[in-house]
Protein backbone atom coordinates (compact mmCIF):
# COMPACT_ATOMS: atom_id res chain seq x y z
CA UNK A 1 0.00 0.00 0.00
CA UNK A 2 1.19 3.44 -0.59
CA UNK A 3 -0.33 6.70 0.92
CA UNK A 4 -0.40 9.91 -0.90
CA UNK A 5 -0.42 13.17 0.06
CA UNK A 6 -1.34 16.16 -2.04
CA UNK A 7 -0.06 19.83 -1.17
CA UNK A 8 0.11 22.75 -3.35
CA UNK A 9 -3.61 24.35 -3.57
CA UNK A 10 -4.77 27.74 -2.88
CA UNK A 11 -6.38 30.83 -4.29
CA UNK A 12 -5.11 32.80 -7.50
CA UNK A 13 -6.46 35.06 -9.93
CA UNK A 14 -7.58 34.36 -13.04
CA UNK A 15 -4.38 33.64 -14.96
CA UNK A 16 -2.43 32.92 -12.59
CA UNK A 17 -0.20 29.87 -11.52
CA UNK A 18 0.32 27.01 -9.34
CA UNK A 19 2.07 23.92 -8.66
CA UNK A 20 0.83 21.06 -7.03
CA UNK A 21 2.44 18.21 -5.72
CA UNK A 22 1.63 14.87 -4.78
CA UNK A 23 3.85 12.88 -2.37
CA UNK A 24 4.05 8.79 -2.08
CA UNK A 25 4.96 7.07 1.00
CA UNK A 26 6.85 4.79 -0.89
CA UNK A 27 8.51 3.60 -3.73
CA UNK A 28 6.43 4.55 -7.05
CA UNK A 29 8.87 3.57 -9.78
CA UNK A 30 6.97 0.44 -9.80
CA UNK A 31 3.83 2.59 -10.44
CA UNK A 32 2.70 2.61 -14.11
CA UNK A 33 0.36 4.90 -13.91
CA UNK A 34 -0.34 8.06 -11.81
CA UNK A 35 -2.75 10.84 -12.39
CA UNK A 36 -4.62 13.92 -11.09
CA UNK A 37 -8.34 14.03 -10.63
CA UNK A 38 -10.36 17.17 -9.92
CA UNK A 39 -14.01 18.10 -7.68
CA UNK A 40 -15.89 20.87 -8.31
CA UNK A 41 -19.04 21.30 -6.11
CA UNK A 42 -21.75 19.51 -7.40
CA UNK A 43 -19.82 18.25 -10.10
CA UNK A 44 -18.35 14.46 -10.60
CA UNK A 45 -14.72 13.45 -10.13
CA UNK A 46 -12.96 14.05 -14.21
CA UNK A 47 -9.87 12.89 -15.04
CA UNK A 48 -7.29 15.84 -15.41
CA UNK A 49 -3.94 13.94 -16.53
CA UNK A 50 -1.94 10.86 -16.26
CA UNK A 51 1.29 9.82 -16.70
CA UNK A 52 2.93 6.71 -16.69
CA UNK A 53 6.55 5.50 -15.13
CA UNK A 54 7.51 5.78 -18.97
CA UNK A 55 6.73 9.18 -19.05
CA UNK A 56 3.72 9.01 -21.79
CA UNK A 57 1.26 11.68 -20.97
CA UNK A 58 -2.49 11.84 -20.97
CA UNK A 59 -4.52 15.37 -20.91
CA UNK A 60 -8.05 16.65 -20.49
CA UNK A 61 -9.21 18.84 -23.25
CA UNK A 62 -10.39 21.20 -21.12
CA UNK A 63 -6.63 21.68 -19.40
CA UNK A 64 -4.28 20.69 -22.68
CA UNK A 65 -1.77 23.40 -23.35
CA UNK A 66 -2.11 24.82 -20.00
CA UNK A 67 -1.53 22.23 -17.73
CA UNK A 68 1.89 19.75 -17.44
CA UNK A 69 2.13 16.42 -15.27
CA UNK A 70 5.44 15.28 -14.13
CA UNK A 71 6.97 12.95 -12.08
CA UNK A 72 10.50 12.32 -10.35
CA UNK A 73 10.81 9.01 -9.17
CA UNK A 74 14.00 9.44 -7.56
CA UNK A 75 11.62 11.71 -4.96
CA UNK A 76 8.88 9.44 -5.32
CA UNK A 77 6.54 12.92 -6.12
CA UNK A 78 4.65 13.79 -8.89
CA UNK A 79 3.69 17.00 -10.04
CA UNK A 80 0.58 19.16 -12.19
CA UNK A 81 1.65 22.49 -13.30
CA UNK A 82 -1.58 24.62 -14.10
CA UNK A 83 -0.46 27.83 -15.56
CA UNK A 84 -3.05 30.38 -16.96
CA UNK A 85 -5.74 28.96 -14.81
CA UNK A 86 -9.75 29.81 -15.26
CA UNK A 87 -12.44 30.25 -12.50
CA UNK A 88 -13.82 26.83 -13.70
CA UNK A 89 -10.77 25.25 -12.76
CA UNK A 90 -11.88 25.70 -9.65
CA UNK A 91 -11.74 22.46 -7.33
CA UNK A 92 -10.46 19.96 -5.27
CA UNK A 93 -7.53 18.40 -6.86
CA UNK A 94 -7.03 14.72 -5.81
CA UNK A 95 -3.78 12.13 -6.52
CA UNK A 96 -4.05 8.73 -8.25
CA UNK A 97 -1.77 5.33 -8.49
CA UNK A 98 -3.10 2.54 -10.48
CA UNK A 99 -0.94 -0.05 -8.37
CA UNK A 100 -2.83 -0.12 -5.41
CA UNK A 101 -5.53 2.28 -6.36
CA UNK A 102 -4.80 4.58 -4.01
CA UNK A 103 -6.02 8.15 -3.69
CA UNK A 104 -4.85 11.26 -1.70
CA UNK A 105 -7.05 13.42 0.43
CA UNK A 106 -7.00 16.33 -1.90
CA UNK A 107 -5.85 20.19 -1.83
CA UNK A 108 -8.23 23.03 -3.43
CA UNK A 109 -7.23 24.98 -5.60
CA UNK A 110 -9.54 27.97 -5.98
CA UNK A 111 -9.26 30.56 -8.83
CA UNK A 112 -11.19 34.03 -8.46
CA UNK A 113 -10.63 37.73 -8.41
Amino acid sequence: QVQLVESGGGLVQPGGSLRLSCAASGSIVSIYTMGWYRQAPAKQRELVATITNGGRTYYAESVKGRFTISRDNAKNTMYLQMNSLKPEDTAVYYCWEDMFRSWGQGTQVTVSS
